[in-house]
Protein backbone atom coordinates (compact mmCIF):
# COMPACT_ATOMS: atom_id res chain seq x y z
CA UNK A 1 0.00 0.00 0.00
CA UNK A 2 1.42 3.37 -1.28
CA UNK A 3 2.49 6.24 1.51
CA UNK A 4 -0.33 8.67 1.93
CA UNK A 5 -0.71 12.33 2.15
CA UNK A 6 -3.82 12.87 3.11
CA UNK A 7 -3.89 11.58 6.56
CA UNK A 8 -6.54 13.59 8.51
CA UNK A 9 -5.26 15.31 11.51
CA UNK A 10 -7.85 15.24 14.62
CA UNK A 11 -8.04 17.49 17.61
CA UNK A 12 -8.26 16.36 20.97
CA UNK A 13 -11.50 17.91 21.42
CA UNK A 14 -12.62 16.19 18.55
CA UNK A 15 -11.37 12.59 19.51
CA UNK A 16 -12.71 13.00 22.54
CA UNK A 17 -16.16 13.82 20.64
CA UNK A 18 -15.48 10.57 18.69
CA UNK A 19 -14.91 8.66 21.56
CA UNK A 20 -18.37 9.13 22.92
CA UNK A 21 -19.61 8.56 19.79
CA UNK A 22 -17.65 4.91 19.53
CA UNK A 23 -19.15 4.26 22.88
CA UNK A 24 -22.34 2.68 20.66
CA UNK A 25 -20.77 1.42 17.49
CA UNK A 26 -19.13 -2.00 17.44
CA UNK A 27 -15.57 -2.85 17.08
CA UNK A 28 -15.47 -3.60 14.16
CA UNK A 29 -16.77 -0.34 12.65
CA UNK A 30 -14.44 1.59 15.02
CA UNK A 31 -11.42 -0.39 13.61
CA UNK A 32 -12.86 0.30 10.15
CA UNK A 33 -12.32 4.64 10.85
CA UNK A 34 -8.82 3.73 12.07
CA UNK A 35 -7.79 1.94 8.95
CA UNK A 36 -9.99 4.27 6.70
CA UNK A 37 -8.03 7.44 8.70
CA UNK A 38 -5.01 6.12 8.93
CA UNK A 39 -3.53 3.08 7.00
CA UNK A 40 -1.42 2.05 6.41
CA UNK A 41 0.55 4.39 9.12
CA UNK A 42 -1.30 2.38 11.56
CA UNK A 43 -0.27 -0.82 13.47
CA UNK A 44 -1.89 -3.06 15.85
CA UNK A 45 -0.05 -4.43 18.56
CA UNK A 46 -0.56 -7.75 20.09
CA UNK A 47 0.20 -9.32 23.57
CA UNK A 48 -1.07 -12.69 22.10
CA UNK A 49 -2.97 -13.72 25.05
CA UNK A 50 -5.37 -14.28 22.59
CA UNK A 51 -6.06 -13.50 19.05
CA UNK A 52 -9.69 -11.69 19.41
CA UNK A 53 -8.76 -8.04 18.53
CA UNK A 54 -6.75 -9.20 15.45
CA UNK A 55 -9.37 -11.52 14.30
CA UNK A 56 -11.71 -8.58 13.99
CA UNK A 57 -8.78 -6.20 12.56
CA UNK A 58 -7.81 -8.54 9.63
CA UNK A 59 -11.35 -9.28 8.45
CA UNK A 60 -11.40 -5.31 7.73
CA UNK A 61 -7.73 -4.72 6.26
CA UNK A 62 -5.83 -8.28 5.93
CA UNK A 63 -3.01 -6.28 5.17
CA UNK A 64 -2.85 -4.42 8.93
CA UNK A 65 0.38 -4.19 10.64
CA UNK A 66 0.72 -6.52 14.15
CA UNK A 67 3.48 -5.96 16.29
CA UNK A 68 4.45 -8.13 19.06
CA UNK A 69 7.35 -7.41 21.29
CA UNK A 70 9.44 -10.57 22.13
CA UNK A 71 11.21 -9.08 25.20
CA UNK A 72 13.44 -12.05 25.71
CA UNK A 73 11.35 -12.77 29.05
CA UNK A 74 8.04 -14.66 27.74
CA UNK A 75 6.36 -17.79 28.52
CA UNK A 76 6.98 -20.51 25.42
CA UNK A 77 3.77 -20.77 25.79
CA UNK A 78 3.42 -17.14 24.36
CA UNK A 79 5.79 -17.38 22.10
CA UNK A 80 4.03 -20.77 20.30
CA UNK A 81 0.73 -18.74 20.08
CA UNK A 82 2.73 -15.96 18.34
CA UNK A 83 3.59 -18.54 15.57
CA UNK A 84 0.23 -20.42 15.66
CA UNK A 85 -1.47 -17.01 15.04
CA UNK A 86 0.51 -15.82 12.24
CA UNK A 87 0.10 -18.85 10.48
CA UNK A 88 -3.69 -19.14 10.85
CA UNK A 89 -3.86 -15.53 9.90
CA UNK A 90 -1.04 -15.15 7.38
CA UNK A 91 -0.39 -12.15 9.30
CA UNK A 92 1.86 -8.83 7.86
CA UNK A 93 3.89 -9.58 11.86
CA UNK A 94 6.41 -7.04 13.19
CA UNK A 95 8.36 -8.51 16.10
CA UNK A 96 10.03 -6.04 17.44
CA UNK A 97 13.25 -8.24 19.61
CA UNK A 98 14.87 -6.83 22.23
CA UNK A 99 18.55 -7.19 22.48
CA UNK A 100 20.62 -9.32 24.74
CA UNK A 101 21.42 -7.49 28.12
CA UNK A 102 24.70 -8.81 30.48
CA UNK A 103 21.92 -9.61 32.80
CA UNK A 104 18.66 -9.44 33.52
CA UNK A 105 16.75 -6.56 33.64
CA UNK A 106 14.22 -7.79 36.05
CA UNK A 107 16.29 -8.79 38.19
CA UNK A 108 19.16 -5.88 37.87
CA UNK A 109 16.47 -2.98 37.66
CA UNK A 110 12.89 -4.27 38.15
CA UNK A 111 11.23 -1.03 38.17
CA UNK A 112 12.55 0.19 35.10
CA UNK A 113 12.87 -2.99 32.95
CA UNK A 114 9.28 -2.24 31.39
CA UNK A 115 10.51 0.61 30.23
CA UNK A 116 13.77 0.02 28.93
CA UNK A 117 12.39 -3.64 27.22
CA UNK A 118 8.78 -2.78 25.89
CA UNK A 119 8.28 0.81 25.90
CA UNK A 120 11.43 1.48 24.08
CA UNK A 121 10.46 -1.29 21.45
CA UNK A 122 7.12 0.25 20.94
CA UNK A 123 8.25 3.53 20.63
CA UNK A 124 10.43 1.94 17.68
CA UNK A 125 7.51 0.15 15.82
CA UNK A 126 5.81 3.22 15.99
CA UNK A 127 8.16 5.51 14.41
CA UNK A 128 6.18 7.14 11.54
CA UNK A 129 2.96 6.04 12.22
CA UNK A 130 -0.03 7.77 12.61
CA UNK A 131 -1.94 6.03 14.85
CA UNK A 132 -2.43 2.12 16.41
CA UNK A 133 -4.78 0.10 18.06
CA UNK A 134 -4.55 -2.01 21.06
CA UNK A 135 -6.96 -4.64 22.89
CA UNK A 136 -6.75 -2.38 26.16
CA UNK A 137 -10.64 -3.41 28.28
CA UNK A 138 -11.79 -1.82 31.00
CA UNK A 139 -12.76 -4.97 32.60
CA UNK A 140 -8.97 -5.71 33.27
CA UNK A 141 -8.24 -3.53 35.79
CA UNK A 142 -9.44 -0.35 37.90
CA UNK A 143 -6.04 1.14 36.32
CA UNK A 144 -8.22 1.07 32.70
CA UNK A 145 -12.06 1.69 33.74
CA UNK A 146 -11.70 4.92 32.36
CA UNK A 147 -9.83 4.21 29.35
CA UNK A 148 -11.35 5.94 26.12
CA UNK A 149 -12.10 4.30 22.84
CA UNK A 150 -9.69 6.94 21.33
CA UNK A 151 -7.56 10.00 22.03
CA UNK A 152 -3.94 10.97 21.68
CA UNK A 153 -0.90 9.08 23.80
CA UNK A 154 1.85 10.44 25.00
CA UNK A 155 3.54 10.63 21.91
CA UNK A 156 1.40 12.67 19.93
CA UNK A 157 -0.29 9.32 18.01
CA UNK A 158 -4.04 8.23 17.85
CA UNK A 159 -4.38 5.53 20.22
CA UNK A 160 -7.51 3.15 20.12
CA UNK A 161 -8.81 1.04 21.59
CA UNK A 162 -11.89 -0.81 19.79
CA UNK A 163 -12.51 -3.81 22.44
CA UNK A 164 -12.51 -1.25 25.47
CA UNK A 165 -15.86 -1.30 26.40
CA UNK A 166 -16.20 -5.51 26.06
CA UNK A 167 -16.65 -7.23 29.44
CA UNK A 168 -14.69 -10.77 30.40
CA UNK A 169 -18.12 -12.68 28.87
CA UNK A 170 -18.16 -10.45 25.97
CA UNK A 171 -14.16 -12.15 24.77
CA UNK A 172 -15.08 -15.33 25.85
CA UNK A 173 -18.29 -15.63 23.68
CA UNK A 174 -16.51 -14.07 20.91
CA UNK A 175 -13.76 -16.77 21.44
CA UNK A 176 -16.64 -19.35 21.49
CA UNK A 177 -18.30 -17.99 18.59
CA UNK A 178 -15.10 -17.76 16.26
CA UNK A 179 -13.10 -20.02 17.41
CA UNK A 180 -10.60 -17.51 18.57
CA UNK A 181 -6.87 -18.65 19.03
CA UNK A 182 -5.50 -18.34 22.32
CA UNK A 183 -2.50 -18.30 24.77
CA UNK A 184 -2.98 -21.95 26.51
CA UNK A 185 -1.97 -20.48 30.14
CA UNK A 186 -5.31 -19.09 29.89
CA UNK A 187 -6.39 -22.91 30.59
CA UNK A 188 -4.24 -23.09 33.39
CA UNK A 189 -5.34 -20.29 35.15
CA UNK A 190 -3.70 -17.03 33.89
CA UNK A 191 -5.59 -14.40 33.38
CA UNK A 192 -3.33 -11.79 32.74
CA UNK A 193 -0.12 -12.83 30.73
CA UNK A 194 2.72 -10.95 30.23
CA UNK A 195 6.87 -11.86 30.66
CA UNK A 196 7.59 -14.95 32.58
CA UNK A 197 9.54 -13.75 35.56
CA UNK A 198 6.52 -11.25 36.44
CA UNK A 199 3.37 -13.27 35.88
CA UNK A 200 1.80 -15.75 37.96
CA UNK A 201 -1.74 -16.93 38.63
CA UNK A 202 -3.66 -14.36 39.92
CA UNK A 203 -3.97 -13.69 43.73
CA UNK A 204 -7.47 -12.25 44.24
CA UNK A 205 -10.08 -14.10 41.80
CA UNK A 206 -11.50 -10.41 41.61
CA UNK A 207 -8.91 -8.73 39.98
CA UNK A 208 -7.69 -10.68 36.85
CA UNK A 209 -4.15 -8.65 36.78
CA UNK A 210 -3.38 -9.47 40.04
CA UNK A 211 -0.74 -12.09 38.87
CA UNK A 212 0.99 -9.39 37.33
CA UNK A 213 3.81 -8.12 39.38
CA UNK A 214 2.83 -9.15 42.26
CA UNK A 215 3.81 -7.90 45.60
CA UNK A 216 4.56 -4.50 44.35
CA UNK A 217 2.87 -1.47 43.55
CA UNK A 218 3.29 -1.94 40.01
CA UNK A 219 0.30 -2.34 37.83
CA UNK A 220 0.95 -0.96 34.44
CA UNK A 221 3.95 -1.68 32.12
CA UNK A 222 3.89 1.87 30.76
CA UNK A 223 2.52 0.83 27.22
CA UNK A 224 -0.77 2.27 27.83
CA UNK A 225 0.01 5.65 29.45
Amino acid sequence: MPARSDIPTFTDAELAELSVEFERLPASKIIQWAVDNFAPHLALTASMTDAVLIDLAVKVDPAIEVVFIDTGYHFPETLETVERVRRHYGLNLRIMTVPPHDEALWQADPENCCSAVKVGQLDRALAGKAAWMSGLRRAEADSRVHAPIVARDLRGLVKVNPIATWTDQDVAGYIADHGILVNPLLERGYTSIGCMPCTQLPTDPDDPRSGRWAGRDKTECGLHL
